[in-house]
């Protein structure tokens, strides 16, 4: 297993996290974006810088990614292609995103786009705490204890 990361919109908090999981267990972890982003030294942790064209770095992933990966992400449309290709997605807060959720979530997410376009404040989501850190560490230790 192989984990692709969405570091564009990904929290250092959780791009930390993710670095001390890729050392102590040896999981190879890639980080795309459109801009250039400091990783640490690691033989398991690699950065590919992408174009900043819209959607490059999801369509980066979904290229590269094969079935059994970890991809981290909250883009709820890179998550579904993620999952229709065999990938496990997680979100920065800790929710596996599964074949039978991403439907729904997709409902969502376009109908929050259609209010957002007719010119209705939906607000954003709540601030990142402490306690989407633990949730976000808890389920990434599970997904990678399963492939050990």
């Amino acid at each position: 297993m192989k984990i692709w990361v969405d570091a564009d919109a990904c929290p250092a908090p959780i791009k930390d996290i993710l670095f001390r999981a890729a050392q102590r267990t040896e999981t190879q972890t890639t980080l795309i974006a459109n801009h250039t982003m400091r990783i640490p030294p690691s033989p398991y942790i690699d950065f590919y810088q992408v174009e900043k064209h819209f959607d490059a770095a999801d369509n980066e992933i979904v290229k590269r990614l094969t079935p059994g990966d970890l991809v981290i992400s909250n883009d709820i449309p890179l998550a579904s292609e993620a999952i229709d290709k065999g990938a496990t997605v997680l979100s920065t807060r800790g929710e596996k995103y599964t074949l039978s959720n991403i439907k729904a979530r997709l409902t969502m997410r376009d109908f929050m786009d259609s209010l957002r376009t007719s010119g209705v404040d939906t607000g954003g989501p709540p601030a990142f705490s402490q306690q989407d850190r633990k949730q976000f560490a808890d389920e990434l230790d599970k997904l990678l204890a399963s492939q050990a």
